[in-house]
């Protein structure tokens, strides 16, 4: 058995890491994400952990030091958030590339322009076909159970991709919640050392990265989808796993009164949590609502959404990320696509909230509740793009 402990979900990532006994850490503070970074730098230099910490000049510096470090076969961990993710966005895809089974934890916050430091989902969304897989934590307590389980799943020979661990940025990264802590020695075996399929060795060199040109370069990426391919059943096993150590569930998404609903709501991250209590006092009133929440979001879980699904007759989808100019923003279109490939025909409408941190309210989630009963009686949208709280 583990403790009980009140921590942000900055602090239950970093203490996670700490579990995890990574061997490098490199990172460049940015808020809201700098907390997750200082508290590992506070174990470091406590001995708390034995492990290098890196400080560099910037967010490409410090993915690119991770990236070199995770070559030599080092357990390796960074953190980001906003323009430090942007400014990262060239070497995400050299991570993955190269398959470095890195670890991010990523405090979601808006892009500028204009300047915003709140929460939104603008920064990963505009990374989410960087060939990482990606993660979004309803609370401190998935996050720290999510970090611990990223490492297993990354470090899989069958995978060896990143991993990012998203939090919303404030909402959590700032919060303070009661988490579960697993006992160092129960994380230890559940997370053995890390056992590299390759090395760099200056004693026996290899080249790394070479130029690849129309002759042999489609086959690499065919090779990292086939690898995200393969992270489906890898992810199963690292959960069924977790949940005998923890006991703690977890799966490609979580649902919640699903099983007669008409109408459903479908949305990452701290929103859930909104979402679930509000679809709680409307089943008292008799209506049949429910919430399906990814954790996993690449890759995209298909089947897993199709069985949640089920009968529901309409579903408004919300984005916290705005896919300028695209009929409809990042989130729904994978949703719409998905029912389309599977033949399922039901009424779907999306939601664009929460941008630069503003509040969606439980009233505001009751609305887009009672719409989606709406059309999912008449079979009839009348918006195909909700803009929630903006004013016009």
């Amino acid at each position: 058995m583990g403790k009980v402990t009140g921590l942000t979900g900055n602090e239950a990532i970093a203490y996670a890491v700490k579990q995890c006994n990574v061997d490098v850490v490199a990172a460049y503070p940015i808020t809201p994400q700098t907390i997750m970074v200082e508290v590992i730098s506070e174990y470091v230099y406590n001995g708390e952990i034995d492990a290098e910490y890196v400080c560099v000049e910037s967010e490409h510096s410090a993915l690119s030091a991770c990236i070199g470090a995770s070559l030599t076969g080092a357990r390796v961990f960074t953190a980001t958030a906003s323009q430090g993710l942007a400014l990262m966005h060239e070497i995400l895809y050299v991570a993955s590339g190269l398959r470095c089974p890195i670890v991010m934890g990523v405090a979601n916050r808006a892009l500028s322009a204009p300047l915003n430091i709140h929460g939104d989902h603008s920064d990963m969304m505009g990374s989410r076909d960087c060939g990482w897989i990606q993660i979004y934590a309803e609370s401190p307590q998935e996050a720290y159970d999510w970090i611990i389980q990223a490492f297993k799943i990354a470090e899989d020979h069958r995978v060896l991709l990143p991993v990012s661990v998203n939090i919303d940025g404030f909402i959590l990264s700032h919060s303070m919640e009661r988490v579960e802590i697993l006992e160092d020695g129960d994380v230890s075996k559940f997370l053995p050392p890390r056992k590299p399929f390759i090395t760099i060795d200056p004693t026996k060199p290899i080249t790394v990265g070479a130029l690849c040109l129309p002759d042999y370069y489609f086959e690499v990426k065919f090779q990292q989808i086939q690898a995200l391919k393969e992270s489906f059943n890898v992810i199963r096993e690292v959960n069924a796993e977790y949940e005998t150590l923890a006991e703690r569930k977890y799966g490609f998404l979580e649902t919640y009164a699903m099983d007669d609903a008409e109408a459903a709501i479908i949305c990452l991250g701290s929103t859930a949590g909104t979402a679930k209590a509000v679809a709680m006092d409307l089943r008292s009133k008799g209506k049949k609502v429910g919430v399906i929440k990814p954790w996993v979001y690449r890759p995209f879980p298909e089947e897993e959404l199709i069985k949640a699904v089920g009968d529901v007759k309409a579903i408004a989808v919300l984005d916290r990320a705005c896919s300028f100019g695209a009929p409809f923003n990042a989130l729904c279109s994978d949703i719409i696509a998905t029912l389309y490939r599977h033949g399922k025909d039901l009424r779907v409408f999306n939601c664009l909230y929460g941008l630069g941190g503003r509040d969606i309210t439980p009233n505001d989630l009751k609305i887009i509740f009672e719409e989606a009963l709406e059309v999912a009686k008449t079979g009839k949208v009348k918006e195909y793009v909700k803009y929630v709280g903006v004013r016009e």
